[in-house]
């Protein structure tokens, strides 16, 4: 038997109203949020759209150099591919510690603020 805890009745946890909610909108503490997060993950989808692009260009338009053999079999084109799965996943790796790090604990002040009234 599945021990749940059940959801906080509306007696123990008031929602913020839509003024409190645009008051932390406006706030300093929330741009400085927003500013950490987009300074972060817009540049780095920018150069990835564009390194993405590069790759689809050299394919479609440098055969030759594309088909460079690296060792054996393996050739350029197939070390590029595999390099945009490793760069996909090193730039979530990179985020989750940029956020855990740095967006994560301002967000928590603000939410606990928020579900605290302090």
């Amino acid at each position: 038997m599945a021990t749940e805890t059940p959801p906080p009745s509306k007696a123990e946890h008031q929602l913020p109203s839509t003024e409190e909610f645009e008051q932390v909108q406006e706030s300093a503490e929330f741009a400085e949020l927003r500013r950490a997060h987009r300074s972060f993950a817009f540049p780095l989808t920018v150069a990835f759209i564009v390194w993405y692009l590069l790759y689809v260009l050299l394919c479609n338009y440098a055969g030759d150099f594309m088909d460079t053999k690296v060792v054996g079999n393996i050739n350029i084109a197939l070390v590029l591919g595999l390099a945009q799965f490793l760069t996909t996943f090193l730039i979530a790796w990179w985020y989750a510690r940029y956020s855990a790090a740095k967006l994560d604990p301002k967000g928590e002040a603000i939410k606990s603020r928020m579900e605290g009234g302090a």
